[in-house]
């Protein structure tokens, strides 16, 4: 396994192969007009080189067993055996989640060098449709935050500008993927871990219905604040990862059956939709509500005029439930499902040391829940999923900023204020992302121009659960108007 660390910007030549979309990749690689080996080769020379800048893939598997694997690849497809869309595609898996034969460190000094004997059920179906997992991408200890720090592997850093954070905690893949080291990337997202860096990365992050992507939680009965998605630099890259990474499965009681993308069509096709008429919301700040850097909402304001052009209607609304129950309601289900999931560790006094004191933070003020608490705020969520219900009946789908501040400097754990608004947590500076998370809505963050000092930002979609494919056709509407989707990273020179 290696990791690098050297952090010298560069500026060198863009292999073509790199460059292509992941639904270019597959077509050249299925024509044969292109090898899996010299995929594999091309982007293996691609990270050795754009990698120590953003340090954002961790645990890399050794060269030769990955050609070897790509070699195996070429020979299947000489004999008209394919795999699947990503047949010989170079893929690193969040660490997060579980890829067999690697590390699953979580950024945790206490799971430092356990190796896992078995896929999470998304890495599963991502090597069925033919994808080479190379490694894994950096995030915060435990996911916690939005910043992709931990002691394990250190920071990773923007694309856009290395001094400064990548986001989180989806932070390695997003920045992974800016820097055209991985085709598409998959992520999670509890409190925007998949909005957040694509916006911080000038990428598309997704993330879908809960349900859609199915996951092997202990308690799939109780843990429905997260879900996993994909990440793409187009949409119909990301529409593509999501069908692959979707689907029912027996084991998980609350996944989805019904097929994402409508019968009878392709995706190219399927994500093509007239979508005049269709009424937007925009919640901005929330009538002041949120704390917000200057210049992120005339960005966003900026991107959502384009809707205009396709000729849908864009009104100025209100949040439908009061921002502070809100906010209440998901700290207590957030620090009760930390506490679940990593009370073992602090109850260790050895290893509760080495937790990080986000985590501390967390498990401690889910330990004091009172069962009564938890039930108010799961009343609470029930309460703001009504509210947010009837307000979908007067719109097609809600847009807001994808983050409440720029990206910010990397050795900066959190932002402690915005604007001159003290932050009471370490991620209140994220609470624009909570809506679509306490809802289990479809929620894309999309591109928008960069700021005048060229850092990116984005912008949320949020359509009604289980319209996931609606977001994603009005996403890709968004996307022929854009224009602002495509830009390259300084560092990867043009």
């Amino acid at each position: 396994m290696s990791n690098a660390s050297d952090r010298t910007p560069v500026r060198p030549p863009l292999n073509e192969i790199v460059s292509w979309e992941a639904t270019t990749l597959s077509q050249r690689i299925h024509d044969r007009s292109v090898s899996c080996r010299e995929v594999m080769t091309a982007y293996l020379e691609h990270i050795d080189v754009v990698n120590p800048v953003v340090n954002a893939i961790v645990s890399r598997r050794e060269r030769a067993p990955l050609l070897a694997e790509a070699e195996i690849a070429d020979r299947e497809l000489a004999v008209r055996q394919s795999r699947g869309w990503m047949h010989g595609f170079p893929q690193a898996i969040k660490d997060l989640s579980d890829a067999k034969g690697l590390p699953t460190t979580q950024g945790s000094p206490l799971l430092v060098g356990q190796i896992t004997g078995q896929d999470s059920l998304m890495a599963e179906r991502m090597r069925a449709a033919g994808a080479i997992i190379i490694g894994k991408t950096n995030t915060p200890e435990f996911g916690l935050g939005s910043q992709s720090y931990n002691p394990v592997f250190g920071a990773t850093r923007n694309a856009f500008d290395p001094s400064r954070t990548a986001g989180g905690s989806s932070g390695g893949a997003a920045a992974a993927l800016a820097m055209r080291m991985l085709p598409v990337a998959d992520g999670s997202d509890m409190m925007g871990s998949l909005r957040n860096p694509a916006a911080f990365n000038h990428v598309i992050g997704f993330r879908p219905s809960f349900g859609r992507v199915p996951g092997l939680a202990a308690d799939p009965f109780g843990q429905q604040l997260a879900t996993n998605g994909p990440m793409g630099r187009t949409v119909e890259d990301v529409a593509r990862l999501l069908e692959t990474q979707s689907g029912f499965d027996s084991r998980v009681p609350l996944s989805l059956g019904e097929p994402l993308v409508p019968a009878g069509g392709d995706i190219a096709t399927a994500l093509e939709r007239d979508v005049g008429g269709l009424k937007i919301g925009w919640m901005g700040d929330w009538r002041g509500y949120l704390a917000m850097e200057t210049g992120i909402l005339p960005l966003c304001e900026t991107a959502l005029a384009r809707f205009t052009e396709l000729g849908c209607e864009v009104e100025t609304v209100d949040l439908p439930f009061d921002p502070e129950t809100l906010w209440d309601s998901w700290t207590t289900l957030r620090h009760w499902a930390v506490a679940g999931n990593l009370g073992a560790h602090y109850a260790d006094p050895a290893s509760r040391a080495l937790l990080k004191p986000e985590a501390r933070w967390e498990i401690e003020r889910g330990l004091r829940l009172s069962a009564q608490a938890i039930h108010v705020a799961n009343v609470q969520r029930g309460d703001a999923y009504r509210a947010w219900s009837a307000l979908f009946e007067r719109f097609d789908y809600l847009a807001m900023p994808s983050a409440q501040v720029f990206p910010f400097d990397v050795e900066t754990h959190w932002p402690h204020e915005i604007a001159g608004r003290t932050m009471d947590s370490y991620h209140r500076w994220m609470e624009v992302v909570i809506p679509a998370s306490m809802l289990g809505a479809p929620a894309i963050s999309l591109p928008t121009r960069s700021s005048d000092a060229g850092l990116p930002m984005g912008f949320q979609l949020i359509g009604k659960p289980r319209d996931d494919w609606g977001v994603l056709q009005l996403a890709r509407a968004f996307e022929t108007v854009g224009g602002d989707l495509a830009i390259l990273p300084p560092a990867l020179g043009v």
